[in-house]
């Protein structure tokens, strides 16, 4: 059982984040924000996928202008990311943002910052500051000779004390890094040194298909830990893809319960039937489903019945047919061009939130 870190709570619109709030599922649109049509129609995939927060670009004040339009019809708190230009921030928390991501880095001067936290303490709008190895200060880079995971963390902790001696404390701070060793360690030293909610993250990570496996081990890593309270898995490609790989990691850790787990097995000669078929067919059909439980898909009776017995629904191969469990129990024999259609429709019997039995092992 993982044993989170006790961290502080911040509020953004109804979203908590941080103490024993569940860990939170964030993404970034890539559609242009001043395009509120196509801006909204990607907050609401987004949503459906289970995100919980999106972060939106304000590059200019156009794109704030847009961003107050969208604020007003999105289902999804928003977070405004802002660079260079103190002053979008100060345009942003006018339109409505919920929360403010700001680099230090790239900011400007501490009077900037200072303007900044005022407006977003009058608001009640917490802020993101955000550390990226790409935008680190010339002067910590000098110090430390290049990037470094000491160099990340004194950037983070000096601006969060800056914070606090301008009477600002609704933070939280995110270490982000291309190079995975680094990003785990930064972490590490930034979790045992604040008791800010953390925000996880592998920038740059690649494209959905190379980009899993860093983002997974960096984020997978700290979360096994204890460390982080909401989490991006940056990709390269639709912000979907994001929101799915990040459910993916929590559930794997047993951090959500929500959505389906399903779990197969690599396939070897003794597969009895297409089982690389059937196991694509299913997750498809279960992409978005508001259920919670794990489906075992095994194709031979070597480990396939005891994995399938302690899933939520499970199907275990044999040469000629398939038998089905349900919470522990045989259920009878399934033809196997039957199997998809069978586990979908166990899938709906399955309560949309209660934990389920067969749970625990996966934790």
């Amino acid at each position: 059982m993982i044993r989170r870190r006790e961290t502080q709570q911040i509020s953004v619109g109804p979203l908590v984040i941080g103490g024993d709030a569940p860990i939170s599922v964030q993404s970034m649109t890539n559609t242009p924000t001043k395009d509120v049509e196509a801006t909204l129609g990607q907050i609401e995939r987004l949503q459906e996928a289970g995100c919980d927060l999106v972060r939106l670009a304000v590059p200019d004040q156009e794109a704030a202008k847009s961003f107050g339009l969208i604020r007003k019809r999105s289902p999804l708190p928003l977070a405004a990311d802002i660079h260079f230009d103190y002053r979008l921030a100060l345009a942003a928390l006018d339109q409505g943002a919920d929360k403010i991501r700001i680099n230090p880095g790239n900011i400007g001067s501490k009077q900037r910052l200072r303007a900044v936290l005022k407006e977003a303490a009058a608001r009640g709008v917490p802020i993101r500051i955000g550390v990226n190895g790409g935008s680190l200060e010339k002067g910590l880079l000098r110090k430390h000779g290049g990037v470094t995971a000491t160099a990340l963390v004194e950037s983070a902790l000096a601006h969060l004390d800056y914070c606090r001696e301008a009477g600002f404390t609704d933070t939280v701070v995110s270490i982000k890094y291309s190079r995975v060793p680094m990003m785990i360690e930064a972490n590490r030293l930034l979790a045992g040194k604040t008791d800010r909610p953390l925000h996880l993250g592998v920038t740059e990570a690649g494209s959905v298909k190379s980009g899993l496996i860093p983002s997974a081990v960096g984020i997978g890593t700290l979360l096994a830990e204890g460390i982080g309270d909401t989490i991006r898995v940056s990709l390269t490609g639709d912000p979907v893809e994001e929101v799915k790989a990040a459910r993916r990691i929590l559930q794997s850790l047993g951090l959500r319960r929500e959505g389906i787990t399903v779990i197969s097995c690599p396939t070897c000669a003794r597969t009895h039937t297409d089982l690389v078929h059937i196991v694509e067919e299913v997750e498809k059909a279960l992409e978005g489903v508001l259920r919670s439980g794990v489906v075992a898909i095994m194709g031979c009776e070597v480990n396939g019945p005891g994995e399938a017995r302690e899933a939520d629904i499970g199907i275990a191969c044999g040469p000629r047919q398939a038998l089905l469990f349900r919470q522990g129990r045989g259920e009878g024999k399934v033809p196997f061009d039957r199997i998809v259609e069978v586990i979908l429709r166990e899938v709906e019997r399955l309560p949309p939130t209660a934990l389920q039995a067969g749970e625990e092992p996966h934790e």
